[in-house]
Formats: structure tokens, C-alpha cells, sequence
């Protein structure tokens, strides 16, 4: 059986008795069952992990002590920022999860002209906070130990304007594209992976896009959905330069 994870914000700090937070209280007790004696890692999402037992359970109360530093990294060498189209909010979660899963260090949703949702104000701050909490469950499952970033929706124009300079390699998903990743050279630094919405980026888009220094690529012969679409292309560039080989 695979020792239960839960995140807990910083600080961290081996040797003492430590009282999970709220929520992992919450799923330890009355979601896993767990018992006193138990064993349970912690982790804090900036890359230390801790294992130790249960040592008290009351109420909402789950107390940890015995606590000692076991911390793998399981990060990709590869620095992988997702800037996927906003899409369905189930779309949209599921992409999260598994770019967590994937390794993925950055996820920046971007709003698109033909992306199907619109997120602005206090409706856009709610919903990147969504998106941290499956960050966070992701990382509790997958066994990272760092949370990857996940900024809040950008218009698309706008976020091209904040990376237009910045160093790294930059692709951008296209079907029409004619060439692939395999043929690139090995990234030097951040790679930006651009993913459009269900209908497709503009003309306008593509073009700014190429304009910033995105090179068009394909993955197949096949039209593929745009959660899809994120999930072949991270996966793709942990095979060829991360940690899939």
C-alpha cells in the first residue's frame, strides 16, 4: 500500500510533533481512515518532503510526530510552462491534473478569441484558485514535491507581449504545421509549449505568435482535442529531453 501524501504549506521541520492542516486533517481521518501509528509523508510544495506517524487523533485533529526528512526529487531536468487555451472547466481541470502529472513546471491558461470561456475579475481569481487545488491533489498522488505555478488568465495579446523577449525555446501546437519536435534541437533553458482552444487559434494569433518566436509544430497526422493536444505534447518533450527516457 502507497503511504498516504498530504501537502502542507511551509515550514516544515523535522523532529517535532506537527498538526495537520484543516483539509488533510479532513481526508486523513474521515476520507482514508487512517489510525494512530500510521505512516504519512508531508510535503510542502517547495521541494521538501517528511515522513513520520500518527500520533494523535481527535476530533478534527490529526497530529504527526517523529517526523523525518525523506525528500526525493522528482522533478523533470526539462522546464516545461504549458500556456494552454482556456477551455471547458472540465477540460480545463483535467489539463491541470495531468500537466501536474506530466511534470509540467508552469501552467498559464490564456484567453483566446475563440476559446468557449471567458474569465475575468473575481471570477478568474476563484477559478485560479480552483486550479491550485488540483495542483495540489495531483502532487499529492503523483509524488512531486514542488507545486507547479499556475498563473492567472492572461489575454492572449497580452501574455505574448510578457514572453516576446524572454530566452527559451517556444512552440506552438498548429495542424497545419510541417514540422516536428524530434527534429528540433535540445531546448536550452524554459520551453513553452502553446496549445489552442476547441476551434483553433486565429489568423491574427498565429500570426503574433509567430511574430514572438513561436515555431510551429505537429504531433501526427491526426486533428487531436485541445486537452489531448497539451497531454501528446508535454508527454513528447519529457520523452525526447526530460525524464520519459
Amino acid at each position: 500500500m502507497t503511504t498516504p501524501r498530504f501537502y502542507c504549506p511551509p515550514p516544515l521541520h523535522a523532529g517535532t510533533k506537527f498538526e495537520l492542516p484543516q483539509a488533510a486533517a479532513h481526508h486523513a481521518s474521515r476520507v482514508l481512515r487512517l489510525r494512530v501509528n500510521d505512516e504519512v509523508r508531508v510535503f510542502d510544495g517547495i521541494g521538501n518532503e517528511l515522513h513520520g506517524h500518527i500520533c494523535e487523533i481527535e476530533g478534527k485533529r490529526v497530529v504527526l510526530e517523529k517526523l523525518q526528512v525523506c525528500t526525493v526529487n522528482r522533478e523533470s531536468p526539462l522546464n516545461v510552462v504549458l500556456a494552454q487555451a482556456l477551455c471547458s472547466s472540465e477540460k480545463m481541470d483535467w489539463v491541470i491534473q495531468k500537466a501536474t502529472e506530466l511534470g509540467a513546471s508552469e501552467i498559464q491558461p490564456v484567453q483566446t478569441q475563440r476559446s468557449m470561456v471567458k474569465l475575468t475579475g473575481e471570477r478568474a481569481e476563484k477559478r485560479t484558485q480552483h486550479w491550485h487545488g488540483i495542483t495540489i491533489a495531483a502532487c499529492e498522488q503523483c509524488g512531486r514535491n514542488m507545486l507547479p505555478k499556475v498563473h492567472a488568465p492572461l489575454e492572449f495579446s497580452s501574455w505574448i507581449a510578457t514572453i516576446c523577449d524572454a530566452p527559451g525555446s517556444k512552440f506552438i501546437l498548429l495542424p497545419e504545421a510541417v514540422t516536428t519536435l524530434h527534429v528540433q534541437p535540445k531546448p536550452q533553458g524554459k520551453v513553452t509549449l502553446l496549445i489552442g482552444p476547441e476551434g483553433g487559434f486565429s489568423a491574427d494569433e498565429v500570426h503574433i505568435a509567430r511574430q514572438a518566436g513561436f515555431i510551429a509544430i505537429r504531433l501526427g497526422a491526426r486533428l487531436l482535442r485541445t486537452e489531448t493536444a497539451a497531454m501528446a505534447g508535454i508527454a513528447t518533450l519529457q520523452t525526447l529531453w526530460g525524464d520519459f527516457v
